[in-house]
């Protein structure tokens, strides 16, 4: 009876412990803040490259991303609404063009874009840390980590002091291909830059592409509203 107890308080106590240690870490959950009505606004820039048909295709436009409300997803969890919405030039308006849900759990910042389960962040942000951004999905693996960590950014002409780069593809610049996709975050705002290079390119030159796709996102606004 004496160990029984014994064992019943050591655990109890080891317990106790680990999620005093937990509570005591600095997640950096502020990343991506979670607060209903905050926005951010960008100026997108797509371009596709088919040099074989002679097209080279550049197309720019503005779009907002804003938290909405909570609702319940399928798993029962509690996630928010996550609007994206892109900018009528003709109507001078917003328009909704597509709405996501975003999640934190457990420090996993989640994406539900188009019925597929992204991890977009793995916090708290460390230079050892790896994860699949594809592991509840069933795309093929995609390892992503951090570079840059809690080091200051520039991006559409303003100048952050605090952020995050997530590595999500990379590839080395070969003699036929270039693949590079990065996305940055910053404090209290959340993803504030976007850069996406898949590429077929001739003897190692990345600025005459042969076939492929470049999209690229800089912050121009953002806040609560």
């Amino acid at each position: 009876m004496k160990i029984t107890c014994i064992f019943s308080l050591f655990a109890l106590g080891f317990l106790f412990s680990c999620k005093k240690k937990e509570e005591n870490i600095n997640f950096h959950e502020n990343y991506f803040p979670l607060k209903i009505g905050t926005f951010v606004e960008f100026k997108v820039t797509y371009i596709y490259h088919d040099h074989a048909s002679g097209i080279h295709d550049t197309t720019t436009y503005k779009l907002k991303t804003v938290i909405g409300d909570t609702i319940i997803d399928n798993a029962g969890r509690v996630a928010y609404k996550y609007y994206r919405y892109i900018y009528d030039e003709i109507n001078q308006e917003y328009k909704v063009k597509d709405l996501w849900t975003c999640i934190n759990d457990q420090h996993r910042i989640e994406f539900v874009e188009e019925n597929q389960r992204i991890i977009k962040l793995v916090l708290a942000p460390s230079l050892y840390k790896e994860w699949d951004m594809n592991a509840f999905n069933s795309f093929k693996p995609m390892l992503a980590y951090y570079e840059n960590i809690h080091k200051p950014f520039q991006t559409g002409g303003k100048v952050f002091d605090s952020t995050v780069t997530v590595i999500q593809q990379i590839t080395p610049v070969n003699l036929i291909e270039y693949r590079r996709k990065t996305e940055t975050y910053a404090k209290h705002i959340g993803l504030i830059d976007k850069y996406y290079k898949d590429l077929s390119i001739i003897n190692f030159d990345t600025l005459q592409p042969q076939r492929g796709e470049e999209l690229f996102y800089k912050v121009i606004d953002y806040g609560v509203e």
